[in-house]
């Protein structure tokens, strides 16, 4: 008993200073913001109580309905494209020969960069004129397909989607390689005896045990989504017509650009409450389909 409650008291003093860091740097600054925005403010000077007026404006706005749409397609993306991606790399990746080592390396790499640098390298490849893309196409035959790519408002959403996806697969795949690592081996073996393989094998017994770690990528794919806003900002800042428009690059350029920080402080309250909805929708869904 005394043993447990040494080890009870080590984990709580280990704990503590980031629980008191995370709560003043991040609750804290949750609520306050979510307090300001029932006032107008503009960062200086007196905050006039109005009520729910920003609410109300916000979701009166047709930018912000273009911001959350555009962000439902990068979470789609994300969901959909980080997550299948960074699991099947695993599943190939699961040996640790050298060059397996080399491409999971390889495939990390990009999220060690920042994300300016990230920016200016995709925006050159989607350069009209000297871009790579557009090079590729002309080297092949396909002239037609030529396009501005973050100039077409119908394209630009779907094609800054691209980078966002690949910025972000490394982290997932060493989580799921974390994950299939902790599988004892002698499930694998018993598998291969009871003729599960391939696919079947992924089904009944992989997906099943890395279920947990899935749910968990499920989480930061979705809470990234909705406040993804660097790679937006330098590669073009919301345009053409908002047509990349995030809820994020929306909030800045509602606080920041004119100014209306009680505005933008409702506008950060709303993506709280949908992440969490989001989140919260996810979790259930992928309970309900594991049992």
């Amino acid at each position: 008993m005394r043993a447990w409650t040494n080890k009870r008291a080590f984990i709580t003093a280990g704990l503590t200073p980031a629980l008191v860091l995370y709560t003043i740097f991040v609750i804290i600054p949750i609520f306050w913001s979510a307090y300001y925005g029932f006032f107008d403010w503009k960062g200086i000077g007196a905050a006039r109580f109005i009520g729910f007026d920003n609410f109300v404006e916000a979701l009166k706005d047709s930018v912000f309905w273009l911001s959350l749409r555009n962000n439902m397609i990068v979470v789609a993306a994300s969901v959909f494209g980080q997550v299948p991606i960074a699991l099947l790399l695993a599943l190939l990746l699961k040996r640790g020969t050298w060059f397996q080592r080399i491409v999971r390396s390889a495939v990390f790499m990009p999220m060690v960069l920042s994300s300016v640098v990230i920016g200016i390298i995709w925006s050159n490849i989607y350069h009209p004129q000297t871009g790579l893309l557009n090079a590729a196409l002309s080297a092949a035959g396909l002239e037609d397909w030529r396009r501005a790519w973050l100039s077409e408002p119908g394209i630009a959403m779907w094609m800054i989607a691209i980078p966002i996806v690949w910025n972000y697969i490394g982290p997932y795949l060493i989580m799921f390689l974390a994950a299939l690592h902790s599988i004892p081996a002698e499930l694998d073996d018993a598998a291969h005896l009871d003729g599960a393989i391939g696919l079947r094998k992924l089904g009944l017994i992989t997906l099943p045990l890395i279920w947990d770690t899935l749910k968990v990528a499920i989480v930061l794919c979705i809470s990234g989504s909705l406040k993804a806003f660097d790679l937006i900002y330098v590669m073009t800042n919301g345009g053409p017509a908002h047509a990349t428009e995030l809820l994020a690059s929306y909030m800045y350029n509602s606080t920041f650009t004119i100014y209306r920080f009680g505005y933008g402080s409702a506008v950060s309250t709303l993506i709280v409450m949908i992440s969490l909805l989001m989140v919260a929708g996810s979790q259930w869904l992928m309970k309900k389909e594991q049992r």
